[in-house]
């Protein structure tokens, strides 16, 4: 049965009262094809018209007006950016933070990580997307740094990382391992055998928990989904490459201060 309404998964670490948040599958929109239907990727080739109305929904859900829902143009960085308010061209970045009430941070993703953070105690919020590149990168050092500026600290801090490719999902090549292992020999722990010779199988949630707990977070949890494994559920664009099909959607996750 095709869900009619925008309900996300969401993480105990961020419920709490003034907060509100959610890490939205794809059930619950109006796109179509490859992208129904809960697509919120502006990125993608869906009908605008579409997108617009399913991150409508997202923001109904979230309780803020649509044009209070913001989302980054992400390009895998490590750069996080403090805002205070709605902006109408979407600035280059991969984190957004907050302590400005009734503004949405979200981010994109369709196997990337989506991390939302938070400071209770602070009442100030993050927002962080986090792939391979990024991750390496720093951004979510990054993203606590800007949270920090804002008067959050980081042992009241909770994350939440949501769906995402699985280690048993994601394949990669020799030199993608060697990137990481020249970078610290310790993040050779996070590379097993694959089949293939020359390839392995990455464990990018367990790289983006430890570079957490790393950087002194106060909570975390991992909600532990596969974007790749549950085409159902969740967009993914290594499926989308691996079964030829033209274009995908992204999920998106958000969480905002009322």
């Amino acid at each position: 049965m095709t869900q009619k309404t925008a309900i996300p998964l969401r993480a105990t670490v961020l419920d709490a009262p003034g907060l509100t948040h959610g890490f939205f599958t794809r059930q619950g929109g109006v796109s179509t094809g490859v992208y129904a239907s809960l697509n919120g990727g502006v990125g993608s080739r869906d009908d605008p018209h579409s997108v617009a109305e399913n991150r409508r929904r997202m923001a109904a859900h979230l309780s803020v007006d649509p044009a209070d829902f913001l989302v980054p143009y992400q390009i895998h960085s490590a750069k996080a950016l403090i805002v205070t308010q709605a902006f109408i061209e979407r600035p280059h970045c991969d984190a957004l933070v907050t302590s400005v009430r009734g503004l949405g941070l979200g981010v994109t993703g369709a196997d990337c990580g989506m991390i939302l953070f938070a400071d209770r105690e602070a009442r100030v919020i993050g927002a962080a997307h986090a792939g391979s590149k990024g991750a390496l990168a720093g951004v979510l050092e990054a993203t606590l740094e800007a949270m920090e500026t804002l008067g959050a600290r980081r042992a009241s801090t909770v994350a939440a990382l949501g769906p995402m490719i699985a280690r048993n999902s994601y394949e990669v090549d020799t030199e993608f391992a060697d990137r990481f292992i020249a970078a610290s020999t310790g993040h050779a722990s996070f590379f097993s055998a694959s089949a293939r010779d020359g390839h392995f199988m990455f464990d990018l949630p367990g790289f983006i928990a430890m570079r957490l707990r790393l950087a002194g977070i106060g909570l975390f949890e991992d909600l532990a989904r596969d974007t790749y494994a549950e085409p159902e559920s969740f967009y993914s664009y290594r499926r989308c490459v691996h079964q030829n099909e033209p274009d995908y959607g992204r999920q998106i996750a958000a969480i905002a201060l009322l």
